[in-house]
């Protein structure tokens, strides 16, 4: 009798352990925390190092979309869709935002009329302490000791004002771009707002500077911007310029 009553117990202990495994094994496969819950900008950034590791790859891989190597004169319009929160956007949302803005004009510009940039970084690490809702789950975690999370993915730390994404294209596009970030939009949390550039492209010079600075020769061509070439510094550096301004 007492030889049954072991076994017994034994065998509730065994049974016991495998459901407190199987639930282990399913929170595993269980959906991620919403991102909602990482919304607000709370704490400080902690990006990954060698203090934090173990952090999973963002979603996003790609920050540059269309015709990336388009020459500085061929897409002079500018529109920047600007965040009007202080936030954080996941890298999930930044890759939704990315993929929606880059199918629309894709669809009803062509692939070759447009260059979309990225304009956030998701480095900040955000955690997540797991916690155990299965039977039996009180054997197994501890509550609020060591509640210090484990890496789960990674967010951008968005200021008011900032661009979340841009797209230089011709001023024959104007209303498909504008439109393309309408949509993009809704894949954010909060409110942006939608600014069309007085810059030329993605350069620093307005388009009536842009055109009197390119006319008179001060500008050379560095991919999809410009570098400027002052009139001062060494003699040398100055004739080279000049022969190539004017063709001597």
């Amino acid at each position: 009798m007492k030889t049954s009553k072991i076994t017994n117990v034994v065998f509730f202990d065994i049974l016991t352990l495998f459901y407190d495994v199987l639930c282990v094994s399913l929170k595993g496969i269980m959906g991620r925390r919403p991102a909602r819950c990482y919304r607000y900008c709370k704490n400080k950034p902690y990006p990954k190092s060698r203090f934090c590791r173990g952090v999973p790859d963002p979603k996003i891989r790609i920050f540059d979309l269309g015709k990336k190597k388009a020459a500085v004169d061929d897409f002079p319009l500018c529109v920047h869709l600007v965040s009007d929160e202080y936030e954080q956007l996941s890298s999930e949302a930044l890759e939704a935002g990315r993929i929606c803005c880059n199918k629309y004009l894709v669809k009803n510009c062509g692939k070759d009329q447009f260059h979309i940039r990225i304009r956030l970084h998701p480095f900040h690490v955000i955690r997540i302490n797991k916690m155990l809702s299965c039977a039996g789950a009180d054997r197994l975690q501890t509550g609020m000791r060591g509640a210090f999370g484990k890496p789960q993915g990674t967010v951008a730390r968005v200021r008011i004002g900032q661009p979340i994404m841009s797209v230089r294209s011709s001023d024959r596009w104007k209303a498909q771009v504008i439109e393309a970030l309408r949509r993009a939009k809704f894949k954010f949390p909060g409110r942006q707002k939608i600014y069309i550039s007085k810059k030329w492209g993605f350069t620093v010079y307005e388009r009536e500077e842009y055109e009197r600075l390119r006319d008179d020769g001060r500008f050379a061509n560095d991919g999809c911007n410009v570098k400027y070439r002052p009139e001062h510094g060494p003699l040398d550096a100055w004739r080279k310029v000049q022969n190539e301004i004017y063709s001597i």
